[in-house]
């Protein structure tokens, strides 16, 4: 009896791991993507987003699949998240164009951050009960990163309502069920 024992120990902590890996490639290339947003290399930082929310949505697959969720792997996921959908979008957005509007620029760009925080902060000590309240962070972030394909074509101060819109449908009350 002990060396099933073992092994089903094993085999739980190989696969606390995989979903904690899953979760640390989402902080991994995020803050690559912060690093690209600054040398200016604002396509390859886009990617590396997007990339990240498929490393997000699998880490949480993993999870639940092996029925490993633990306090933890919530609190990582919610660090990589502030980086790879709360920090490297802004940047992102900030370093595209709205560097160009000075104060203000710098502001949104620092509310959205300050704001995905809270709503992370705030998840993470609430009963979800399948649903979630305001517009999760991976959602906001993927949106900002999707719009920052038009910064070539869509005014600077288009950027600030985003930031602004994204920023209080993170922290809203409103809920709506889990997919």
């Amino acid at each position: 009896m002990f060396l099933p024992d073992v092994l089903d120990q094993t085999v739980k902590k190989l696969k606390t791991q995989i979903a904690n890996c899953l979760t640390l490639t989402n902080i991994f290339l995020g803050g690559f993507s912060i690093i690209f947003s600054l040398k200016g290399h604002i396509q390859l930082s886009l990617l590396l987003i997007f990339i990240a929310a498929l490393a997000d949505r699998l880490d949480g697959m993993a999870a639940r699949k092996f029925n490993i969720e633990s306090e933890l792997g919530k609190q990582l996921d919610s660090m990589s998240d502030i980086i790879s959908f709360g920090a490297a979008p802004a940047l992102l957005i900030y370093q595209g164009i709205l560097f160009e509007l000075g104060a203000p620029g710098s502001f949104f760009t620092v509310l959205y951050i300050c704001c995905g925080a809270f709503r992370l902060a705030r998840f993470n000590i609430s009963e979800n009960n399948g649903y979630f309240t305001g517009l999760p962070i991976t959602a906001a972030g993927c949106i900002i990163t999707f719009f920052s394909l038009g910064i070539n074509f869509i005014p600077p101060h288009i950027y600030l309502f985003l930031m602004l819109i994204m920023s209080v449908l993170m922290i809203g009350n409103f809920r709506w069920r889990k997919i």
